[in-house]
This record gives C-alpha cells, structure tokens and sequence, in this order.
C-alpha cells in the first residue's frame, strides 16, 4: 500500500508541476487582463445578483433554483474539509507561506471560476426539474467536442462523488474518533452507517431536495466555523501581526520553520487552494448552471464571489486558527489533526464535540454537491434512468468505504484525479472565453444603462449550441465586441 501511495503521489506532483500549474496560472492571469480584472471591479455587482429575483414560469413558478441556492449548492461542495483538513495539510508541509499561496490563487482563479460559470450558463440544458449543465455541455455545444464532454464527465465523477466524498466521510470519522479520545474500531463503522443513510435520505430526493437542504445546512455551519475561529483569534490576538508577517516572509522561502523549499510552498498553497475553491477546476460550472437568471455572467459574478467565501473567510480563518495557536510547526501533524490540536489547546476537550459537529455539517454538505455534480454529469452520457439509480446507489456505498479507509492514499489520488480534471476543463475554456468576453461587454452595457440585464439567444446569432435563452421579453440591441472567428472560439 505505501509503494502504491507513494507512486500515485509521484504521478500527481508530476502532472501538477509540469502542466496544470503553468496552464492554470497563464489563463488566470490572461482571463484577468482581458476582462478588465473582472473578479475585483465587479464585487459590488456581485452581492448585487446574489439575491436577484427568480424568473418565474407560465405557471407563476420559479423555473429553477434560485441564484442564491446555487449559489449555497456550489458553495456546499467548497466549504467541506478542504478549508479545515486541507488548510492543515497545507500548512504542514508548506509552512504559514502556503497561505499566501491559496490567497493569490483564489484571486486570480476568480477569473476563471467566471469564465466557466458563465459558460455554464450559457450552454446549459432544460430537464425535469429546471436546468443543468456544466463543463461537458460546454464542451459539446460550444466546442462540438462531445467525446471530450464524456472524457470529462467521467473524470468529475471518478474525483468528486467518489474520492471527494471519501474524503469527507473519511474526515468525520476521524473527527468523531478522536473526540473519543483516539482510535475507536467501531467509531468508522458506525459513524460510515449513520453518514451513507443520510446520504441516501437526500439524493434519492433530486436537485430540489438537495438545494433546499444546503440552502439551510451552509449559512450555518460557515457562520458557526467562522465565530469558533473569531474566539479563537480573539483569545491569541497578540500573535496575529506575527501570523500576518510570517504567511508574507515565508511565501517566498524565506526564514521557512518546516523546512519547505519556494517549490513545494506554491505548489501546496496551489493544490489545496484549487481543491479548497475549486476555481478553474470545472466542478462549480454544474451548480450556476442550475440557477434560473436572466443573463449568464449573473452567475459568473455569484461563483466568483464563491471563490472567495471560501478561500478568503473559511481557509483564512482556519489558518489563523492553526498559526496563532500552533507557534511550532516543526513535525505537525497533517490534516484534520493540525487544526483539531489549535481548537482544543486553545478552548479544551469540549470543544472536540463542537468542532465534531461543525466538521459533518461541513462534509455533509460537501458530499451533497459533490453527488449533484456527478448527477449532472450521469445524465450528460445517458439520460436512462437505471444509470441514474446505480449511481445513486454506488455514492452511498462510496461513502460507507470512504469512512473506513485510508485517508493518505485517498487525499493523493483525489490529488491526480483532480489535476487532470482541472486540465480538460482549462483547455475548453480556454478555448471559449471569447464568448464570455462577449457577455461581460453586454452586461457592462446594459448596466450603464440602467437596466437589469438580459440576455437571449438572439444577441449571439452565429453562435449555435444555445438552446435556453430563448426572448422572455423584447431586448433590443446587439453584442458590439469583436465577433469570434469561429462559433467554438475566442
């Protein structure tokens, strides 16, 4: 097991340092430059359509979930136990400098996290209970690439409701367990019984039920996680100009307490930032999606400000939490261990049970939009309904595995999955940000004008592939940017 760990680590560091880091930072920074550095000038806009009001149907009913609850669905596969466990990874093996590094990432994947939510609303579909979408409709209605939509979907199902909700289910148990006071045989197996029926009570309901749940279950819990984090802050407030000052010093390898060469500290700070924000990675197009809006950059600005709920409100505090409490980083424990040592040194044996219960809201959550996302993507290669249930049924069974198994080999193949996962998605829009270029100068228009903006098929009328944007009402005026050379291009 320790041979086939290791070489699934050596895999993932070698596709990640060689080909998903540099794409990832040159379409970061291009998406950046070429829209006006969109995911800083807009932030006003964005907690503007956060709350915008649901189109409604003939019928007087919302045609799909609300911005806000894909907003929370997405959000819900976000905030999960990479903004605890993995920050403590991060930190672990990259020293306070890995901070810095999730910090930059988040703000320049804001751009991307845009472009791809933005396309996911532009190529999104119609089925039985609103919308759906993502990368692989992109993919084949934008790029006319169906196989490479399959090659995805497969992929996002492999990494998302499978190794990533192994993961969060592997957390809560060992969160659980150690509020017993260490290792506990039956605590896994009773804690993975518990977690697969819940499991099963909620995704057997659909997108609705879903949505419903993480609309109520991820204000909490973020809420919740962050006042633990303020007391624990509140009670070191001494050593955070310290904390501020090493995640800066460090960034760049200097003074390094654990030892991390510049290296290892970006790509830690990268790799949990990406798993954390999931910016890029092409699994948060499936949730804005589902949203009923009126203009698909409406959700572009939503997810972007996504990226940063998660990153900059629940990693940072998270690191806090660790750095002001843990001043030794010299031999810490990784993973949920490091942050669950700052939370009880600093509050005291009770507070195990709190964060127990904090720690399964927040993978719980995550395991519900990491079974949508897979979902949305079972439904993209067949829309037959016996697929639709075996993978039901194969999540659930994840989960009950997931609780029992071993983190390491775990956390390194998600680790794989996911930079190749992350590849694909770049790559296509990459290819299609052109488009969405296009719709940020619409938006931008029709703002200056006083209107809340909206868009129909008709303003982009070479562009074929668009099948819900039909005109709800009259709309006048065109798209005045550059046309593409091509429907499928920049």
């Amino acid at each position: 097991m320790d041979a086939l760990n290791e070489a699934v680590l050596a895999g993932g560091d070698t596709l990640w340092t060689w080909l998903v880091l540099p794409v990832l930072a040159v379409l970061g920074v291009y998406f950046t430059v070429r829209s006006g550095v969109v995911q800083f000038r807009l932030i006003p806009e964005m907690f503007r359509v956060l709350t915008n009001r649901t189109p409604r149907d003939e019928n007087g009913e919302p045609q799909s979930v609300s911005a806000f609850q894909a907003f929370t669905l997405s959000a819900a596969s976000r905030v999960g136990v990479g903004n605890i466990a993995g920050v403590g990874t991060a930190i672990a093996i990259g020293g306070p400098g890995a901070v810095f590094w999730m910090w930059a990432m988040a703000f320049i994947g804001g751009a991307s996290s845009f472009v791809e939510s933005s396309l996911g609303q532009l190529f999104k579909v119609r089925d039985a209970t609103g919308f759906r979408g993502g990368p692989a409709y992109y993919m084949q209605y934008g790029l006319k690439a169906r196989w490479m939509g399959i090659l995805f979907a497969i992929i996002l199902i492999v990494c998302f409701p499978f190794a990533f909700s192994s993961l969060q289910a592997n957390t809560i148990a060992a969160t659980v367990s150690a509020s017993f006071g260490g290792e506990v045989a039956w605590i896994p197996w009773v804690v993975g019984g518990a977690l697969a029926g819940l499991t099963a009570l909620v995704v057997f309901g659909g997108l609705r039920r879903i949505a419903h749940v993480t609309q109520a279950v991820v204000p909490a819990m973020a809420l919740g996680y962050l006042l633990l984090g303020l007391v624990i802050v509140g009670m070191n407030i001494e050593r955070l100009p310290e904390v501020f000052l090493s995640i800066f010093t460090q960034a760049f390898g200097f003074n390094e307490v654990v030892g991390a060469t510049l290296g290892v500290i970006i790509m830690t700070g990268v790799k949990r930032g990406m798993f954390s924000n999931e910016a890029g990675l092409g699994s948060v197009p499936n949730a804005s999606a589902t949203a009923a809006v009126t203009h698909p950059v409406k959700q572009g600005l939503v997810q972007t400000l996504g990226v940063y709920f998660d990153t900059f409100l629940v990693c940072s505090i998270t690191a806090f939490i660790i750095l002001v409490a843990t001043p030794d980083l010299a031999g810490a424990e990784r993973g949920i261990g490091l942050t669950q040592d700052a939370i009880v040194g600093t509050l005291g044996p009770w507070s195990n049970v709190l964060l127990s219960i904090i720690i399964f809201l927040l993978a719980f959550s995550s395991i519900l939009g990491n079974y949508y996302y897979g979902e949305s993507n079972i439904e993209f290669i067949s829309p037959a309904r016996r697929f639709l249930q075996t993978y039901r049924v194969l999540v659930v069974v994840v989960v009950f595995v997931g609780s029992i198994a071993s983190a390491d080999l775990i956390w390194n193949t998600a680790d794989g999955i996911m930079g190749l996962m992350a590849l694909v998605n770049l790559v296509a829009i990459g290819l299609l940000s052109g488009l969405v270029f296009r719709l940020l100068g619409d938006y931008t228009r029709q703002r200056r004008a006083g209107r809340d903006p909206v868009f129909t098929r008709a303003l982009m009328p070479e562009v074929t592939g668009i099948s819900c944007w039909e005109d709800e009402r009259t709309v006048t005026g065109t798209i005045d940017l550059p046309q593409p050379r091509s429907a499928s291009g920049p």
